[in-house]
């Protein structure tokens, strides 16, 4: 089993895809996230969101903004825990997909060729400027990409770097302005 492509029929009816909204803390990934599942409630269109069960920051089962914009959703363990789930769904959507294991792209591909639209939110860099997770993984397979920017703090310049505020080294680091910070590059 590849973790990345099976090809296949994706159906006669509907064609899947992948997107995957991208960028730096506070940068409005779970908003434009929760954007897109009103249009698709909007359109009538059955849908299903997913996060990962250790992103307990503001709610256990929902999927919620930094704005508290709010979208119910299924925690999951692993990636691969989605696939059973999915019922008759036209969307499924992924909130915080860094925090995902490496098969969440395995994941994807297989949904998206079931003729399901695909919509996945995350970082694609941790607080050290390195690929993040599968993120980076499901950038290179999405049939589209948004990559939005924070304001950083310091200088007022959009900003793509999730900076740190504290020692602690440990790569996933829960936290919200008190751990962290919007910078640009040259911030």
């Amino acid at each position: 089993m590849s973790l990345y492509l099976e090809w296949g029929n994706a159906g006669a009816a509907r064609r899947g895809s992948i997107e995957v909204i991208t960028g730096s803390m506070f940068s409005g990934k779970t908003e434009e996230l929760i954007r897109r599942l009103k249009r698709t409630r909007f359109a009538n269109q059955q849908l299903q969101v997913f996060k990962p069960k250790v992103d307990k920051r503001y709610s256990a089962t929902d999927v919620v903004s930094h704005d508290a914009n709010m979208f119910t959703s299924i925690p999951v363990e692993h990636s691969v825990d989605i696939l059973p789930l999915v019922q008759r769904t036209d969307v499924v959507a992924i909130d915080e997909a860094q925090f995902f294991d490496d098969a969440l792209p395995y994941v994807c591909n297989t949904l998206a060729n079931k003729g399901i639209r695909v919509i996945v939110a995350g970082l694609d860099l941790d607080f050290k400027g390195r690929p993040f997770g599968p993120v980076p993984a499901l950038m290179a397979l999405a049939d589209d990409v948004l990559k939005v920017h924070a304001i950083c703090l310091e200088c007022g310049r959009p900003a793509q770097f999730s900076y740190r505020l504290n020692a602690d080294q440990s790569t996933v680091l829960l936290g919200e302005s008190s751990e962290y910070q919007p910078l640009c590059r040259y911030c």
